[in-house]
């Protein structure tokens, strides 16, 4: 008898019981066949039996002694097996075909402790024979997650045996009734709250603007919000180092001006807030990352990291920017496929993750309002998004005179959610306030004022739906209907709280 500590992990009996219980009860075969391979099982034998099974089972025909012995023959596998007698013997080891299932949990532990010790053992020898960390850990990362996702199955629903339907008028029925029940992560502004409930999980949520616009800004007056929430919040900022996003972040929730601060100007109201709004800082769950060109299969791994360290959690995710990416592929490809690489794996990393995923994009430089086909470099962003939300500011590309004629109004940017996979499109108004790198939302009052200036109409709320954009006859911007939002946010940032 050979030692057992060379003996990977197995059980005979339960093997031998698995295999009886499904040539006894085809319905026991029905639920245990497609999450069952050949390589379940540790026995030779066992491996040809259950790959004689499967085919059998592919094939559409009953499975018992008689075809299986036949396809065994056919293969010239039956001798292989142990012949005939083998088969009419196993067909006995099972005590009750009905305690199936702690069979299959056996045969399926052994099987994934035989994958982790071979996976351990390829680590070692990588390891043994590797030049570069980084990737070393995520060689290891990376067969030990495939593991894992063997064992994650998913189960298929017939809709007349399911609770699915009565789950989905249950959600509705919570969302009904309390419309903060089934919210996701909060954005900080009232617009986007409302016609997203909160950005969803496993959504890629893409954030385009020419340079300049603020991009960044909106995205990390976003992460302020969802922190401020108590969200574990992870950024990888491929452009900036952490000092300045750290220095944009403080000044933006403090409203004390960067440059006054960078000029060292600050007065001591300035430096009270600074001081008051860092102890609050450091109490927030966000984790900056400034590695440069780094590939999805890093951020990804960096993200398990993070939400090991956070007891499970990480809630939302933001890359700055998709265009200094890189796909991690040493074959040379062209620049479009390469984004395309990119914008897939951020969308499977939403979804294996189950976070939204925030990405910043450049736009080409157009004339006009953006379209979804101006972002930069490739289609496939539009196509992989969830949402793709626009940043306009067309005080940047204004003359002197539409700025001193009140045309265009400095500092308003229009916000234009372009593509909304799961829910309505729209627009609306912000104010860009550059001193502290921050967007609020005007109130409707300083609206009304802006359209005075331009000479448009502006009707308060109430109006119904004939209430008009500042800009032109669209409709007003806190929704597609035209309703101002009645769930009680606020519209300016004098009352932040998280919200």
């Amino acid at each position: 008898m050979s030692d057992k500590t060379n003996v990977l992990p197995n059980n005979l009996e339960a093997e031998q019981a698995l295999l009886a219980s499904m040539l006894i009860d085809n319905d026991v075969l029905s639920e245990v066949v497609d999450k069952l391979s050949d390589r379940d099982f540790y026995q030779e034998s066992h491996q040809l039996i259950m790959g004689a099974i499967l085919k059998i089972f592919n094939q559409r025909r009953p499975t018992d002694l008689v075809t299986l012995t036949d396809c065994l023959e056919k293969e010239g596998n039956l001798a292989k097996v142990g012949g005939i007698d083998y088969i009419t013997d196993l067909m006995q080891k099972a005590p009750s075909a009905a305690n199936y299932r702690y069979y299959f949990d056996i045969v399926k532990r052994d099987s994934t402790n035989r994958e982790l010790i071979r996976a351990a053992r390829n680590i070692i020898e990588n390891s043994m024979n590797s030049t570069d960390g980084t990737q070393s850990v995520q060689y290891a990362e990376k067969l030990v997650y495939d593991i894992a996702k063997k064992g994650d199955t998913s189960s298929m629903d017939d809709i007349r045996e399911s609770t699915v339907v009565g789950d989905v008028i249950e959600r509705f029925s919570t969302i009904a009734s309390n419309k903060d029940a089934l919210r996701g992560i909060p954005t900080g502004f009232p617009f986007l709250n409302k016609i997203t409930n909160g950005f969803q999980r496993s959504d890629l949520i893409v954030i385009a603007a020419r340079p300049g616009s603020g991009k960044t800004s909106l995205a990390m007056n976003i992460v302020e919000a969802a922190a401020y929430s108590g969200n574990v919040c992870a950024v990888f900022s491929l452009e900036m180092p952490k000092i300045q996003i750290v220095q944009r972040l403080l000044c933006a929730s403090a409203k004390v001006s960067m440059s006054n601060a960078l000029s060292g100007k600050l007065t001591p109201n300035d430096w009270k807030a600074l001081v008051k709004t860092s102890e609050e800082l450091k109490q927030l769950s966000i984790i900056i990352d400034d590695s440069s060109r780094v590939t999805p299969a890093e951020i990804l791994s960096k993200c398990r990291r993070i939400k090991a360290k956070n007891g499970g959690r990480l809630d939302l995710v933001m890359i700055d920017y998709i265009q200094l990416m890189s796909s991690g592929s040493r074959q040379e490809e062209n620049r479009t496929r390469e984004i395309a690489h990119i914008t897939g794996d951020l969308k499977i990393m939403a979804k294996e993750l189950d976070v939204p995923v925030i990405a910043l994009s450049q736009l080409r430089r157009m004339v006009g309002e953006p379209q979804l086909s101006d972002l930069r470099e490739s289609g496939a962003i539009e196509q992989d998004a969830d949402m793709v939300i626009f940043i306009n500011r067309p005080d940047m590309t204004a003359t002197p005179e539409e700025i001193e004629k009140n045309k265009i109004i400095r500092g308003m940017a229009d916000l234009i959610v372009a593509k909304h996979r799961n829910g309505e499109l729209g627009r609306t108004q912000l104010r860009f306030k550059g001193e502290y790198t921050k967007f609020v939302t005007p109130d409707p009052a300083e609206l009304k004022q802006i359209a005075a200036q331009q000479g448009k109409q502006y009707k308060e709320e109430g109006a119904g739906k004939e209430k008009k954009d500042v800009r032109s006859d669209e409709e007003l911007p806190f929704g597609e209907d035209g309703d101002m939002p009645d769930d009680g946010m606020v519209f300016s940032d004098n009352e932040y709280n998280g919200e």
